[in-house]
C-alpha cells in the first residue's frame, strides 16, 4: 500500500499473476473502495486451482524437512525453469530463452535459491487467506477479467473459473497455452486486457454489499 500511497493513487485497477496475485489481493482488501478492476493472468486464488506441479511444494508444507526441501531445489535451475516455461506450451519452441535464462542467472547468484524455498514454505500463508480474498469479491464484486493459459499446470482452468462462484463480475478467457501465457500470447492478452478495461474502467464502482 505504501506504493500507492507514495504515488497519492486515488483510483486504479490492477493486473495480477502468479506471485503477484495474492499480493494485488492483499491490496485491494486494504483499499476495496479505489480498486476499479482486477486483470488475473494465471493468478491463483482458489485451492481448486492448485494444479498437480504443486506436489512437491505441498509436500513441503506439510512437512518442512531437509529433504522436501531440498527435493524443491533439485528443480531449480537453468533446465528446471526451461520446464517451467514450457509446461503446457504446444508449441514450446517459440518461447524466447532469455526469459528463463536470465530467471536461472538470477537465480544461481549466491542466497537466491534459499530465498525462493523460503518463499515456496512461505506461500501456504497465502493459501490460508483465500476466504478472506472470496469474501472481499463476494463484497465487492469488482469487475474481473481471469485471463489464462488453458494448460497450466501450476493454477489449473479450475481456478479461473472459481472467480465466478464469489464474483457474478468475473468474465474467464482461456488461451491455448501454458502458465506464461505472456511467452506466446502477449497480444491476445494486451487486446482482451483495452477491451475489458474500457468497459470496466470508468463505470459508477458500486457500494458494498
Amino acid at each position: 500500500m505504501a506504493f500507492t500511497d507514495a504515488l497519492d493513487l486515488k483510483r486504479y485497477a490492477l493486473y495480477v499473476f502468479d506471485y503477484g496475485a495474492p499480493t494485488g489481493f492483499r491490496v485491494a482488501m486494504a483499499r476495496p473502495d479505489r480498486v476499479t478492476a482486477i486483470v488475473s493472468q494465471n493468478g491463483n486464488a482458489y485451492e481448486e486451482g492448485l494444479g498437480p506441479a504443486w506436489a512437491l511444494v505441498r509436500r513441503y508444507w506439510s512437512e518442512p524437512s531437509l529433504e522436501n526441501r531440498e527435493a524443491i531445489r533439485k528443480v531449480l535451475n537453468l533446465e528446471g525453469l526451461r520446464h517451467e516455461y514450457a509446461s503446457g506450451m504446444p508449441n514450446p519452441d517459440v518461447i524466447a530463452p532469455e526469459g528463463y535464462t536470465l530467471d536461472a542467472a538470477l537465480m544461481a547468484r549466491p542466497g537466491n535459491t534459499d530465498i525462493q524455498l523460503a518463499l515456496f514454505l512461505d506461500y501456504a500463508n497465502n493459501v490460508k487467506l483465500y476466504p478472506a480474498f472470496h469474501e472481499y469479491f463476494r463484497q465487492w464484486r469488482p469487475p474481473l477479467l481471469a485471463i489464462w493459459g488453458k494448460h497450466d499446470p501450476y493454477f489449473t482452468p479450475a481456478g479461473a473459473e472459481a472467480f465466478r462462484h464469489d464474483n457474478p463480475n468475473a468474465s474467464v478467457q482461456f488461451l491455448d497455452t501454458g502458465h506464461f501465457a505472456l511467452e506466446t500470447h502477449v497480444e491476445e492478452i494486451a487486446l482482451a486486457m483495452r477491451a475489458f478495461l474500457a468497459k470496466a474502467v470508468g463505470q459508477e464502482r458500486p457500494n458494498s454489499q
